[in-house]
């Protein structure tokens, strides 16, 4: 896979609405961010409120069209959907996926962004970065700051660590090695069936959500093992699972009895409680590096590059 060139002070970065409309109270500060970062924000029609479509930023052919023309355009540097939401998996067939391949360039953005993770990934061969977006958190913590400084400008390798006083818990004991994948589980749940199906044969598979009732992620965990992407990987990461509630507290499964009677059976490597995915502190994953998981020890490194 291609390991997409570092940023750096000055760096042109294209800013994409590849999902819902960012509020127009918002996109200053998305502004702000990037340039408190050292860096130039060049906004694609994507990112103006006035050119939404309803729950999206833009219509479709807009905001594939803005990716296409980020990639391919020499003078950016790098491209960073400014927020997530929905709607990134209704562009997939609008990409150029040899126009990206010939101009392989920095890309990061999570949540909804996970079907743009998952198609660079896969179809273009392109390493990509599971991160913090301008729009969404335009004022990030020290933690987060620091792992969003490494994964734009490098350095994003070796041990990962969660913030002070969160600890990762072993789900399945063992050791594993493979390329990092996954994302957003109502994402990967949502590419089952298609041309960008995830592919997790060898890979350790990362999963997190946000608001979804718990018998909603007993569903799309179901979804994925039954379609044996459990059984094909080598190692599963989970991360936050904010505001992931049962609708009816007084009978349902926990998220741990849904994690113990679904992935565990599986018998791969597993930790759980990675400070990564919709939470206000949250680290930056390299998406397509490969990583190494002692999960005895609740350690995850990632390659050096």
């Amino acid at each position: 896979m291609i390991e997409p060139k570092p940023l750096f002070p000055g760096a042109r970065v294209a800013l994409v609405g590849s999902a819902s409309a960012v509020p127009e109270e918002k996109l200053q500060p998305a502004l702000d961010l990037v340039r408190l970062l050292g860096m130039e924000p060049v906004l694609y029609p994507s990112c103006y409120f006035s050119n939404r479509d309803g729950y999206f930023a833009a219509p479709d052919a807009q905001r594939g069209s803005d990716i296409n023309r980020a990639f391919a355009d020499e003078t950016i540097d790098g491209v960073w959907s400014i927020r997530g939401g929905y709607g990134a998996h209704r562009i997939l067939p609008l990409l150029d996926a040899d126009t990206i391949r010939r101009n392989p360039k920095w890309f990061g953005g999570y949540s909804d962004v996970t079907a743009l993770h998952t198609y660079l990934n896969q179809v273009c061969g392109l390493k990509t970065y599971h991160c913090t977006m301008p729009s969404t958190e335009p004022h990030p913590d020290a933690y987060t700051l620091g792992y969003l400084k490494k994964a734009l400008f490098g350095g994003l390798a070796g041990t990962l660590s969660n913030p002070e006083g969160q600890d990762i818990r072993t789900l399945v004991p063992g050791k594993a090695e493979g390329v990092l994948c996954g994302g957003n589980l109502s994402l990967l749940a949502a590419s089952l069936g298609t041309p960008w199906e995830i592919d997790t044969k060898g890979k350790i598979l990362f999963l997190e959500d946000i608001g979804e009732k718990t018998y909603r992620i007993d569903s799309m965990l179901t979804q994925l093992r039954n379609a044996g992407k459990f059984r094909d990987c080598a190692g599963i990461i989970l991360g936050a699972w904010t505001d992931c509630v049962p609708e009816m507290p007084e009978r349902t499964l926990t998220l741990d009895e849904i994690f113990t009677q679904l992935i565990v059976p599986a018998g791969k490597p597993a930790v759980m409680d990675v400070a990564c995915g919709h939470c206000a502190t949250t680290m930056a994953l390299p998406m397509g590096r490969m990583c190494r998981m002692n999960a005895d020890g609740c350690e995850i490194t990632l390659e050096e590059v």
